[in-house]
């Protein structure tokens, strides 16, 4: 029988400045506003239920998938919404997503081969989770809008098209690399960006160079881990994370789902933009390249991490993320009499807690409060054993 594991760590990311605070919220209220039309078709449309077209690195991999869907369901209840499933024609970008130029830049073997497309749908983690055992594991599902996009504490976001969303599965035998997975994810994300933009910039510089001789540096968008599951850029966020599990006998069942910025230029900043700042000639990142990228990057992290522990991807993973060196105000005791203390983030606990130094010296353990909206807004910590 299985029953619901959180992948989320006990404590959660990096202290946000007052700045940072207000574009969250910005970004809230403009997808919403940005999706409520989408929405609205949706709801107009919802009698004729959901469309999947499903896509392969091969076509058995394809007509595998394509047998699959015909069990797919999505809700409960009366909830269950009808699913038609199409073989991807070949269309290409005009029809949305297009699958032809993500397949031939995969070159992933487990993950990211099956995939699921849908133009709207409320949630790519939702049919994931929701078929898992119907499902090729290293299934993937991307949707251009959706309307029920899970979030961490159970939160739920309205995502407009412009956005790169998407959920996939894999399998772990050791519980106790759960909670990191989600670090090897935004590892390999922010890897994946870096690598592809230096493609992209190397293509499109040597032709400059053949051209005219000239000799440019490269660009590339240093996109940054916030602790534990966002995506941070020139101090903004554009994309997170979430993991979940499930339980069955001698293997855990991961569902994990990412949404990543890539067009949407307001309120705050996305991809493209920043790319664009930097030089207003470089060519724009898709989201084909980027799914493609991740996976290609994903899978090698993911066999290090199994084989060889997340102790393995420790320095690789602080030269992405934000929190080295960075002090934080904790608390000692409980909400009614606690003491504010000053430590100090050094890294991660083998349990993927925040480990810190205090003004005393001593090593501490840091644990969240409960908040749902700034982990580090009440951050409190725990003596390690020697």
């Amino acid at each position: 029988m299985r029953f619901p594991v959180r992948l989320s760590p006990p404590a959660t990311a990096a202290a946000a400045t007052a700045g940072a605070v207000l574009a969250a919220v910005a970004l809230r209220r403009y997808l919403r506003t940005r999706s409520s039309m989408a929405t609205s078709a949706h709801r107009r449309g919802s009698a004729g239920g959901i469309t999947l077209v499903v896509s392969g690195k091969s076509t058995e991999d394809q007509h595998l998938l394509a047998a699959a869907g015909g069990a797919l369901v999505l809700g409960e209840g009366d909830s269950v919404e009808d699913i038609t499933v199409s073989l991807d024609s070949g269309a290409g970008a005009g029809a949305g997503f297009d699958a032809g130029a993500y397949m031939a830049a995969l070159r992933a073997s487990r993950f990211g081969r099956w995939m699921l497309w849908s133009p709207r749908l409320a949630s790519t983690h939702d049919l994931v989770t929701q078929n898992f055992a119907k499902l090729p594991v290293g299934v993937v599902c991307v949707a251009d809008v959706q309307f029920k996009g899970r979030g961490r504490s159970k939160n739920v976001w309205e995502s407009p098209p412009g956005c790169l969303m998407f959920s996939f599965t894999s399998q772990m035998e050791d519980a106790r690399k759960l909670p990191l997975m989600q670090y090897v994810v935004c590892l390999a994300m922010t890897e994946a960006i870096k690598e592809l933009c230096c493609a992209k910039n190397h293509g499109y510089f040597s032709e400059l160079d053949h051209l005219c001789g000239s000799n440019q540096g490269l660009s590339e968008l240093d996109v940054k881990i916030k602790w534990p599951n966002d995506l941070y850029l020139k101090g903004l966020k554009v994309g997170g994370i979430l993991c979940t599990s499930s339980y069955q006998p001698k293997v855990y069942n991961i569902c994990t789902g990412i949404g990543l910025n890539v067009d949407n230029e307001e309120p705050t900043t996305c991809l493209n933009a920043a790319l664009k700042e930097m030089n207003a000639n470089l060519p724009t990142l898709k989201r084909e390249d980027i799914l493609a990228s991740f996976f290609n990057k994903f899978e090698v992290l993911f066999e290090i991490f199994t084989n060889e522990g997340f102790q393995a991807l420790e320095e690789q993973y602080y030269n992405s993320w934000l929190h080295s060196g960075q002090k934080v105000v904790v608390q000692d005791g409980p909400e009614a009499q606690h003491a504010d203390s000053v430590v100090t983030i050094q890294g991660l606990t083998p349990a993927g807690y925040l480990y810190a130094i205090g003004e005393d010296g001593k090593s501490y353990e840091l644990h969240p409060d409960g908040n749902s909206f700034d982990f580090f807004a009440g951050l409190v910590r725990r003596k390690m054993e020697t």
